[in-house]
């Protein structure tokens, strides 16, 4: 299945078998010796194409991106949809090809993802805390609680993005409104769709 960032996978195809696959560009067999698998479809390698600059998609890498029902390269995507977002703690916007930090359902930029006491950096695996819409490293939390943060911290109930980082093995804990969470891991790191 191809979706933005996702891949067309290229597989040969099967001698001596009987089932031939369709192509679903151009409705043909698919005689040739390598197909592609995108979008839980077959086709022919010269008909996936980029629908703006007709680039054949298997010759120029393995990701492809489908939206508003057009098939596109990486360069293309970017160009049509760029910036997604902007940054929580800058306000600046974040490119899309740019990869990100989330907590809480906000996006931050990687280098201003960090502590609102000490503003070190929050790296992936650090340890940090969610209190009223700030971060705190784990040497700060004390600090943030003594200082009038817990009075007003923030009770919203988990939302998707914590529930996906909980079941990808992430660390996430209830403490009442209190939430501890383990940052994410390199490979949890999302670039923005």
């Amino acid at each position: 299945m191809v979706n933005p960032g996702g891949s067309a996978q290229s597989a040969p195809v099967g001698a001596g078998t009987m089932s031939w696959k369709r192509c679903a560009g151009c409705g043909g067999k698919i005689a040739d010796r390598f197909l592609l698998y995108a979008m839980d479809s077959y086709w022919h390698s010269r008909c996936l194409k980029c629908s703006c600059c007709q680039a054949q998609l298997g010759e120029i890498g393995t990701s492809c991106y489908t939206k508003s029902g057009m098939i596109l390269c990486r360069n293309d995507y970017i160009r049509l949809f760029g910036n997604s977002g902007a940054c929580s703690a800058c306000g600046q916007s974040i490119p899309a090809s740019e990869l990100v930090m989330r907590a809480q359902g906000n996006v931050y930029h990687l280098k201003c993802f960090t502590c609102s006491t000490c503003r070190n950096r929050l790296v992936p695996g650090d340890r940090f805390h969610y209190i009223n819409g700030s971060l705190f490293c784990e040497h700060d939390r004390p600090t943030a609680l003594m200082n009038g943060h817990l009075s007003s911290l923030q009770t919203n109930p988990l939302l998707p993005d914590q529930k996906k980082e909980k079941e990808k093995g992430g660390r996430t804990v209830n403490k009442g409104s209190l939430r501890e969470q383990k940052a994410l891991k390199k490979e949890s790191r999302k670039k923005l769709d």
